[in-house]
């Protein structure tokens, strides 16, 4: 049986609302200029409120991935919880509109409204986040469509998601699913300080469960508590399949086998480095779930994370095949 899905991601479904903020309303709402906070319900609504020039998009990393490669024709899901309120329903029907199936309808008997992170660009670009988990983080083993995960050819799961009991037994089932179904499963490690948190866990999942893992250099340095990436990277790769490595505007290191494989990265100064990570997974796990060599997608990757990083968002502006035919990808 061919399977119905290419890419399926399964993460933290988040509304990201950008909204324009000098330094004096910054420090009047005492927000922290620059850095990504996690605020409570009480918070996120006083914030949202406060926002004059709302931009609404779907967001949170995986979701940023499976919509980008769907953008290149892939038959892709994605895998979240959002209630039934305004900005669930958004994210639900945002998600369709870009061509991603999201099969988990908004839910009536969520507790928490729905997942959104509040930002604020200053007039120099910076950005300063505001993030409420609400009921995205509590996806679990019951919110996973079974009929979704093992009909993926490929399945990315969100590291983030081991945030919460809830986000480990839906990570499991789906990772479960998808190998019955005879897909391959890869995890992205988040950041480094989602890493410090979960280190055993993600050594394991690693080690028995993954074929492929992407994370960038910080990550893999902090997975393996050590300051000599290479030898990281080595000990990564005597145990998956793939192993991949991004590293800002130094080359993107990928490892199968005995392969190993380095991708130059032009470097430029980004408009907004917030998608580079997402976008970069998304033109990779394109070039794998379509049958392209290791460096091809490695290449891939980088086309797409170096067009992201041009304009603000954290999804592509221009359709990353135009980017991939420019660079003679396709």
């Amino acid at each position: 049986m061919t399977a119905a899905y290419d890419l399926v991601g399964i993460g933290n479904a988040i509304v990201d609302v950008i909204s324009h903020g000098d330094d004096s309303f910054l420090d009047n709402m005492g927000i922290e200029k620059g850095i990504m906070q996690l605020v409570d319900r009480e918070r996120a609504e006083l914030l949202y409120g406060a926002m004059r020039d709302r931009v609404q998009t779907p967001g949170g990393s995986v979701a940023n991935t499976i919509a980008g490669a769907g953008t290149l024709g892939l038959k892709t899901a994605f895998l979240g919880k959002v209630k039934d309120d305004a900005l669930g329903r958004f994210y639900a029907e945002g998600m369709a509109a870009e061509g991603t199936d999201f099969p988990n309808p908004p839910a009536a008997d969520a507790q928490a409204p729905t997942s959104r992170s509040m930002i604020f660009v200053s007039p120099d670009g910076e950005r300063s986040m505001n993030t409420y988990l609400g009921a995205g983080a509590d996806f679990d083993a019951d919110d996973v469509d079974a009929a979704v995960a093992g009909a993926a050819r490929w399945l990315f799961l969100e590291g983030y998601l081991y945030d919460k009991p809830e986000g480990k037994t839906a990570f499991t089932a789906a990772a479960e699913q998808c190998r019955r179904g005879g897909g391959k499963v890869g995890i992205t490690l988040s950041d480094p300080f989602c890493v410090d948190r979960h280190r055993a866990d993600f050594l394991t999942l690693i080690a028995g469960q993954m074929d492929y893992v992407i994370g960038n250099h910080e990550e893999w340095l902090s997975l393996y508590q050590t300051d000599d990436l290479d030898a990281a990277l080595a000990q990564a790769a005597r145990i998956c399949d793939i192993v991949v490595c991004t590293h800002s505007g130094a080359p993107v290191k990928l490892l199968q086998g005995a392969e190993r494989i380095e991708v130059p990265v032009t470097p430029i100064t980004p408009v907004d480095a917030t998608g580079a990570g997402d976008q970069f997974a998304a033109g990779f796990l394109y070039g794998m779930a379509t049958g392209r060599d290791l460096e091809t997608a490695g290449r891939m990757g980088v086309a797409a994370a170096s067009e992201v990083i041009r304009h603000i968002g954290p999804r592509p502006n221009r359709p990353l095949a135009e980017v991939f035919a420019k660079a003679g990808l396709i």
